[in-house]
C-alpha cells in the first residue's frame, strides 16, 4: 500500500520540508508517502475566492490516482486518536487500496472534493497552518504505523 499526500500550496518552509522528509524516510517501508503539491488558486483584490477554491478542487481531483481510498483533511471530519488512526491504517491495509490524503487551500475543500472523499479526518478544533498540517499528518501516520507494528515509538 502506498500513500499520496495531495496538498494545495507550494514552497514549504525549510523546517517543514526537513521534518516531512524525515517522516517520509521513516515511513518508506511501512507506508511510502509521496507529496504532490498543487498551485493555489488566484486570490486577492478583484479575484473570486470561490473560483479559486473551485480551481483547487479540480486540480486535487485530477491528481487522484484511480481506485484510491481518499481521506480529506477537513475541520468537519472525524477526529481520531493515534490509536484510532492505527485502527484505520489496519483497515486500509486490509482493503488493499492505495491512500490519498488531501489538504485544501486557505478556504478549505471544494464541495466536489468532499463528495469524492471516502472519509473526512479532522486534526482537531485548532486552526493549523496548512504547511504544518503536512508535518502533523506525516508524524501521525508514522505513529500509527509504529503502533500497528508494536514499535515502542508510541508510549500511551
Amino acid at each position: 500500500m502506498r500513500a499520496r499526500l495531495i496538498a494545495v500550496g507550494e514552497r514549504m518552509p525549510s523546517w517543514v520540508a526537513e521534518g516531512l522528509a524525515e517522516y517520509r524516510k521513516r515511513l518508506s517501508h511501512e507506508l511510502p508517502l509521496e507529496l504532490v503539491e498543487l498551485k493555489p488558486g488566484a486570490r486577492g483584490k478583484g479575484r473570486d475566492d470561490a473560483k479559486a477554491m473551485q480551481d483547487e478542487g479540480a486540480a486535487i481531483l485530477a491528481a487522484l490516482p484511480r481506485d484510491t481510498h481518499v481521506v480529506a483533511l477537513d475541520g468537519g471530519g472525524k477526529a481520531w486518536s493515534s490509536e484510532e488512526l492505527a485502527g484505520q491504517l489496519k483497515a486500509w491495509r486490509m482493503a488493499g487500496r492505495d491512500l490519498a490524503f488531501l489538504i485544501g487551500g486557505p478556504d478549505g475543500h471544494a464541495p466536489e472534493v468532499l463528495v469524492r472523499a471516502d472519509q473526512r479526518w479532522s486534526l482537531g478544533p485548532l486552526t493549523l497552518p496548512h504547511m504544518l498540517v503536512r508535518l502533523v499528518l506525516a508524524e501521525q501516520l508514522y505513529r500509527a504505523a509504529t503502533i500497528v507494528a508494536g514499535h515502542p515509538y508510541h508510549r500511551a
